[in-house]
């Protein structure tokens, strides 16, 4: 399934997500000579909906040779292009496709050819020992713009902190693309806020240039001041049976409208983040890092009121009730106690 390049396919340039599928019908690794060898590993469209990445990486690589601009690549790249029949459809993934970030080795699901293509893409970059990994993404609901690590050293810090002060560490969902590749190069998530919105494809085409250019990541611990740190313990989905939307629909959960308005920010005991049919145990369930349930450590229903029991701060949030049904409704962060060197 996996197709392997040594040069850019003709019509790169001229591709729109939509249109991409045309020349590039299936998952995609592309090798781009540059001059310093060893590579950069950027990861785009794994979400075919989330197209900042390939709008910036074609802008960053039309102002080199591989373009119509001047001069080389300042590193080599290798640059993998995900799911171009979703994005054909503006679609996270087409019906009965895996998504392609849960789906990278240490992940639960295997056997499919999405699976293995990605697996292979894993084994072929292991050899070739890459400086770093950047997974570039779009968020559905709104968020700031911010970079994810899966390990807390310095070099994937400091990365992170090249795109922004806001970093969220991560070790949940199993089988996402930066936690495989955690463990063979500095690794890092880039979000860039909704699709469309032309200043994150502006901030991801700095951050990949920028990469490009470092000769080396630093190794010295990152300062406290530069970066805001918080860690993802846990992930909040709406359990199957329950019907969900907002506004006025008649469904056994409705959420608040302004819902996904509450990323990144810390809530008190006592918010209201939606009204349910009846009273009981809250109809969504958070599994901690190591899967337990831990929903009654920070929601109840109360009143017929679906409330956070705790302070919490929740990201990716969104209204998109195809994403909430097909992966979650948000994760639940906490403030890190800063250190380095953690896993």
């Amino acid at each position: 399934m996996l197709t392997t390049l040594d040069t850019l396919p003709a019509g790169f340039f001229e591709a729109s997500p939509t249109t991409l599928h045309e020349i590039l019908p299936g998952p995609t690794l592309i090798t781009l000579e540059g001059k310093r060898p060893q590579p950069l590993f950027v990861s785009v469209l794994l979400h075919g909906n989330e197209t900042v990445g390939f709008e910036a990486i074609q802008r960053v690589l039309a102002k080199t040779t591989y373009g119509s601009g001047i001069g080389p690549l300042p590193r080599s790249m290798s640059l993998f292009i995900g799911n171009s029949q979703a994005a054909a459809k503006g679609l996270r993934q087409l019906p009965g496709q895996p998504d392609f970030n849960r789906i990278w080795p240490g992940g639960v699901e295997t056997g499919t050819p999405e699976q293995k293509a990605c697996t292979e893409v894993f084994k072929i970059m292991e050899q070739r020992r890459p400086f770093a990994s950047v997974d570039v993404h779009n968020t559905s609901g709104m968020n700031p713009h911010y970079a994810a690590v899966n390990k807390l050293d310095a070099a994937p810090l400091h990365l992170a902190s090249f795109f922004s002060r806001t970093v969220v560490y991560f070790r949940l969902p199993k089988g996402a693309q930066s936690l495989a590749f955690s463990e063979i190069c500095p690794s890092v998530t880039v979000e860039c806020g909704k699709a469309g919105d032309q200043s994150g494809v502006d901030h991801a085409e700095e951050f990949l240039s920028a990469c490009l250019h470092l000769s080396k990541l630093p190794d010295h611990d990152v300062a406290r001041r530069d970066i805001n740190l918080f860690h993802t313990v846990g992930r909040v989905t709406v359990d199957k049976a329950t019907t969900f939307g907002f506004g006025s629909e008649k469904v056994d959960l409705r959420f608040v409208d302004h819902l996904d308005q509450y990323n990144f920010t810390e809530l008190p005991s006592g918010t209201i983040l939606g009204r349910v049919n009846g009273n009981g145990k809250p109809p969504i369930t958070v599994c901690n890092e190591s899967g337990d349930d831990v929903t009654d450590d920070y929601f109840l229903v109360e009143e017929g009121l679906l409330k956070t029991r705790t302070g919490v701060m929740p990201s990716m949030l969104t209204k998109d009730i195809t994403i909430i049904r097909e992966d979650c409704l948000c994760y639940v962060m906490e403030r890190h106690p800063f250190g380095i060197g953690g896993t």
